[in-house]
Formats: C-alpha cells, sequence, structure tokens
C-alpha cells in the first residue's frame, strides 16, 4: 500500500510520461507545455502548444473497498482494509497563439492519446521519480489507465461546472491506487486449544423439536394444578426431554418431565398438584416450550406456545342474607405481587380489599371481598388472575353444570 502522497505521484507520474513521450512521437511538438491547471484558468499566460491534464473527480473503488491486503491479515486477525481510490483525468489540447489553423491541439490530443495507449500500466521507476519519498511503487496492485467513456450530457455538465468554454477532450481514470489505513489493526493470540478437552465443534445432525398444537383437558380454554396438557408437533421426544414453563412473574421457569402421549407426534405433561405447587407456580399466562438436553451436547429447544393456568379457588361462604356481602376466597397457586386480581361476582366484577399469602409457602393466598348491595338469587364466582379465569364447571356429570362450590345463594 502507500502513502497520502500517492494521489500526487499518479498525477506527477502521468505528467512526465507524456511531456517525455509526446515529442517523440510528433517532432512537431517539441515545445510543448503539459499543465495541471484547472481548465478556466489553465491557458493563462501560455501561447505554445499544450496539454492540460486535470484531476477532476476522486471516488472509491467498489472492489477493494472491503478486501483485506493480501500479505498483511491472516486468518483470524482482523485490520481496517486500505483507502481504495479510483482517479478521473480530463486531458485538454491546445495548439499555438489564439488560432489553431493547423489544428495543433488534434496533434497534441493525438499523442496524448497514443502515449497512454502503449503505455497502460504506470512503470514504478517512473513513479518513483515523479514524487520523492512516495511508496506508490510499491503497492501490491499496480496502477493502470484507461479511457473513461462519456456521453454528451456528462461532458455538458462536466464544462458547465468548469464555467469555461468546451475543447476537445479526452477522459481517463487511473486505478487503483491503494492509501494505507493508520486504524489500529488486531491479531490475536494463536488457539492452543478448542473447546474443553480441545474436543472441538459439536455437531448435532437432529433438528429442533417443533410444537404445532397445545390441548386443555375437556372444553376448558385454560388448565389447573393436577391436570395434564397435551402437546402436538414434530421431533417431539421424552429423551432427555423437559417441558418448560415461563411467566414474568415467576424468577425461574417451571421445568416438567413430559411423557409419551396416546398419539403418535404428541407428549402428555401433568401439572402436578403437589406439595411444592403453591409456591413454584402463580395463576396467570404463560409459554410452554420443549428443552431436550442430551448429555454432553447443546440444548435445543424448541418454539413457544401460549398457556393459561387458571387458578382453584374455594369461596366462602355459600349462603348469605341480601345487602352488602362479604366474601373471603382462597387461591392455589399462591399470587404473586403485582398481579392483576378481580372477583367475578355473577356479571359484577370486584376488586379485593386485602390479599395475604401465609407464611407457610404451602399454604395458599386469602383473599377478602366487599361485594355491595347483592339481591337474591344464585350467583357463579370466579376469581380472574392476569386475565386467567378460575374454572367454575363442573365435568364429573354426563353433562358440565356450574359447580355448587363456586356458587353463593343470596336469599
Amino acid at each position: 500500500m502507500s502513502s497520502v502522497l500517492a494521489i500526487a505521484a499518479t498525477t506527477r507520474t502521468l505528467r512526465n510520461l507524456l511531456l517525455a513521450q509526446m515529442p517523440m512521437l510528433d517532432a512537431d511538438l517539441g515545445d510543448l507545455e503539459v499543465t495541471l491547471q484547472p481548465p478556466d484558468t489553465a491557458r493563462k499566460g501560455i501561447s505554445k502548444a499544450q496539454l492540460n491534464l486535470f484531476l477532476y473527480q476522486v471516488v472509491h473503488n467498489a472492489a477493494w473497498r472491503n478486501l483485506d491486503m493480501p500479505g498483511q491479515v491472516r486468518p483470524g486477525e482482523s485490520a481496517p482494509p486500505a483507502l481504495p481510490l479510483t482517479l478521473h483525468y480530463l486531458l485538454t489540447a491546445w495548439g499555438r497563439g489564439e488560432n489553431d489553423n493547423d489544428a495543433t491541439s488534434h496533434r497534441v490530443l493525438a499523442a496524448a492519446m497514443s502515449t497512454l495507449h502503449d503505455r497502460p500500466v504506470l512503470d514504478g521507476n517512473d513513479i518513483r521519480n515523479a514524487l520523492p519519498d512516495n511508496d506508490l511503487a510499491d503497492q501490491v496492485e499496480r496502477v493502470r489507465i484507461t479511457p473513461l467513456p462519456q456521453s454528451i450530457e456528462e461532458l455538458s455538465k462536466l464544462w458547465t461546472a468548469f464555467q469555461t468554454n468546451y475543447r476537445v477532450s479526452s477522459a481517463y481514470e487511473a486505478t487503483v491506487v491503494l492509501i494505507d489505513s493508520h486504524a489500529t489493526a488486531r491479531a490475536p493470540l494463536p488457539v492452543l486449544k478448542r473447546g474443553p478437552q480441545d474436543q472441538g465443534v459439536t455437531a448435532i445432525a437432529s433438528a429442533a423439536p417443533v410444537l404445532e398444537t397445545l390441548a386443555y383437558p375437556r372444553p376448558q380454554v385454560a388448565a389447573r394444578l393436577g391436570e395434564a396438557i397435551v402437546l402436538g408437533g414434530r421431533q417431539l421426544t421424552t429423551d432427555h426431554a423437559t417441558a418448560r414453563f415461563s411467566s414474568l412473574r415467576l424468577d425461574a421457569p417451571v421445568d416438567v418431565a413430559p411423557l409419551a402421549g396416546e398419539a403418535a407426534g404428541s407428549l402428555r405433561v401433568p401439572l402436578a398438584n403437589d406439595a411444592d405447587a403453591a409456591a413454584r407456580w402463580a395463576p396467570g399466562i404463560y409459554t410452554v416450550a420443549l428443552l431436550v438436553q442430551p448429555t454432553g451436547l447443546p440444548a435445543l429447544l424448541s418454539n413457544e406456545l401460549p398457556l393459561v393456568l387458571a387458578p382453584i379457588i374455594t369461596v366462602s361462604p355459600l349462603a348469605a342474607p341480601a345487602g352488602d356481602l362479604a366474601l373471603t376466597l382462597t387461591c392455589l397457586p399462591r399470587i404473586r405481587d403485582g398481579q392483576r386480581v378481580l372477583l367475578l361476582f355473577g356479571d359484577r366484577a370486584v376488586a379485593p380489599q386485602a390479599i395475604s399469602n401465609p407464611a407457610d409457602l404451602h399454604q395458599p393466598t386469602a383473599l377478602t371481598f366487599q361485594v355491595p348491595a347483592v339481591g337474591t338469587g344464585r350467583y357463579t364466582v370466579r376469581l380472574r388472575v392476569d386475565g386467567a379465569d378460575s374454572i367454575p364447571v363442573d365435568f364429573s356429570g354426563a353433562v358440565p353444570a356450574f359447580a355448587a362450590s363456586q356458587q353463593v345463594v343470596v336469599s
């Protein structure tokens, strides 16, 4: 690569090349002047044959922009790429004096184009002699000179920008000029071992499980502790598998070992209502996923499906006189701090007056409600926690009916 002198070195090399070679192609151009001025000022004070070499545009070279420099960056190392540039030049010719009846300007332009046609690659020695202390000749890619075709519209816009009268010209590009980056490079130490015990990468041929369906027991819209849900999908297995239930209300997920389902491609997951269930779970909305963790291999985690865990409640009293009614409920699993709780008394929604969790983590949450101005009748009671309603239906009979244990008779 090269230093910030690279652009100037390219321009000076081209000037020297044209100044040395053009008189050899046309002996009448012995007094030729080669300048590097903008086209609107290039002719001032000059009356002899002249060629003006003007750098009018510098653009990034897309092919080299994100490439590592060969021989400088090895696998595993990172370094900012060099600044790759393409230089656009405009060659403009003038004859002698004010008039150019012998078309000397055409001879100047023809000699310049012939020189660049015969020498499309800049010579390293020419580059070194063009500008002291430049190292453009040492970059990994050589600088090539190629014609740059331009339409009438492009020429018109270009000379309008120069704010001068158009003269016969030809455009060329010089590419690629690579300027060193001075940003810090990183070269990590060699790898001594690949993971624990130098085992390298672990590859698993099997696909992760995919959950497609979740079925509740009976025609319910939620599950309760003591019941089981059925998961359906693909790549489901009970080997090294765990059904993982996650909720924002829990400090950690609840893991349950699945059982083989009755149908192919299904798993049965029992939600045990054991002594620890009151503290492990919370009523509300969950997501369930299947985690497969073979011994010594990375875990495979399925997608997640939503699950509603309904609270199990007891209601007291079940009979009361008309008027303001005080109700006491218990709820399993226990209600967590911050959960939204409502009592659905018939078609009325009532907020709790008090919620208390006993010190014994195995005991249910106790709630008290005050329902004003209750008329006579039979009222079904439900508890809604974070959008999950208790199930007030008794499925033990031939036909489902509202459970008497969740109805309050007001007389």
